[in-house]
């Protein structure tokens, strides 16, 4: 290879254009949390195993195609041993606690500790049927799934471009929720990078005694970060504010806090069958107030945004999709609960109600219509 390399390397090498081209092609972040939230919610609609399987398989193809190579983007994992971490610890408390469920299919009977009279409607031990331990997993799946759901939104949205698009009245506390996002996915790859390094190096990554000489340098370097961050924050002039007219504050804090009660009061009125005829009027205007009172908030911040992300028709298309399974799944409920709460008394095999189950396929249309990742950067030897 001569001084300037062959030209085939010169040509697979990166441009600096590259990155830009991207980035302007990406998926606005907002959009994909909306997309997980609405997934989300459509799992709180049911208990059925079926349906909620169904979406985890549909978040997980998505962030399987659409997952960037990034280390925030390896969380999904942790996200997805959580789930399975709820489900266990449900049904072990079943187990030794019992089941308000009724059954006839008794599976074990543990000793059984006598309480005192003040404890009574407590058990510890006795009977476990198959009838609670299977309530106790359909209930223990609905969270699992919206887990998942949310593991899949931190690794598809980019925690600092999703700060970017944060009104100027939300900075603040944006940037405290995004740290906390961000420290969990940073800390897995400390925690992966440390394994690695004593791998290589002969020493036991496993057990106590790995656990502790891994856990000590990144409670380390999580502090060492912590501090670099602050430092960086009060380099660039973080927590500085406009002055603004006291009638403007009063304004403002007028209606950020009648717009919140709005909302509280038309999702009340969504919930109980008497409030059907203001629900969505007062919420409606609850939300307009709210968003009036973020933007007078706003002015508050200093903010300038470099490039900032643009809201184009993919992140539509990528939020009509969550928000129409949000939305089928709220109709299904309604319309048949018994097809998306299975009973367990008798017990009998949960159905897969068809198109319920054709709506949840409608989450899938995000791994469609967004770009491809950008692949991993990779030195090629000169």
């Amino acid at each position: 290879m001569g001084a300037g390399g062959t030209p085939s390397a010169r040509a697979s090498a990166p441009t600096p254009a590259a990155p830009l081209r991207h980035r302007a092609t990406a998926l606005h972040p907002g959009a994909w949390w909306l997309w997980a939230l609405s997934l989300g919610t459509a799992a709180t609609r049911t208990t059925n195993p079926l349906l909620l399987a169904l979406l985890i398989t549909v978040s997980a193809y998505v962030v399987i195609t659409r997952r960037p190579h990034a280390p925030w983007s390896r969380s999904y994992g942790a996200f997805v041993k959580l789930a399975l971490a709820v489900l266990l610890i449900r049904l072990l408390f079943t187990t030794l606690l019992g089941s308000p469920i009724p059954g006839t299919h008794t599976l074990l009977t543990l000793p059984e500790v006598p309480l005192p009279d003040w404890a009574q409607g407590i058990r510890l031990g006795g009977r476990v049927t198959a009838e609670g331990l299977t309530f106790a997993l359909y209930d223990a799946m609905k969270l699992a799934t919206l887990l998942i759901c949310v593991g899949a939104a931190n690794a598809l949205a980019n925690p600092s471009r999703l700060l970017k698009s944060l009104p100027g009245a939300l900075y603040e506390m944006g940037v405290a929720v995004v740290v906390a996002l961000t420290f969990a996915p940073n800390l897995i790859a400390d925690v992966h990078r440390l394994r690695a390094a004593r791998r290589l190096r002969g020493r036991p990554d496993r057990g106590v005694r790995g656990l502790l000489q891994v856990g000590l340098p990144v409670l380390e370097g999580a502090l060492e970060r912590s501090v670099a961050l602050a430092a960086a924050m009060d380099a660039r002039g973080y927590g500085r504010t406009a002055q603004v007219p006291a009638r403007v504050r009063r304004t403002t804090a007028a209606l950020t806090l009648g717009g919140l009660l709005g909302v509280c009061a038309g999702t009340y009125g969504l919930l109980t069958a008497a409030g059907g005829t203001y629900g969505i009027p007062v919420l409606l205007a609850g939300v307009a107030a709210a968003v009036a009172g973020l933007w007078l908030g706003g002015r508050r911040t200093v903010r300038t945004r470099y490039r900032p992300d643009r809201w184009d028709a993919r992140a539509w298309l990528v939020t009509a999709s969550g928000a129409t399974v949000a939305a089928l799944l709220f109709l299904a409920a309604a319309r048949d609960p018994a097809a998306l709460h299975p009973g367990v008394i008798p017990l009998t095999a949960p159905a897969l109600p068809l198109w319920p189950a054709a709506a949840v396929l409608v989450g899938l249309l995000p791994a469609f219509v967004t770009p491809a990742p950008e692949p991993p950067s990779s030195k090629e030897p000169s």
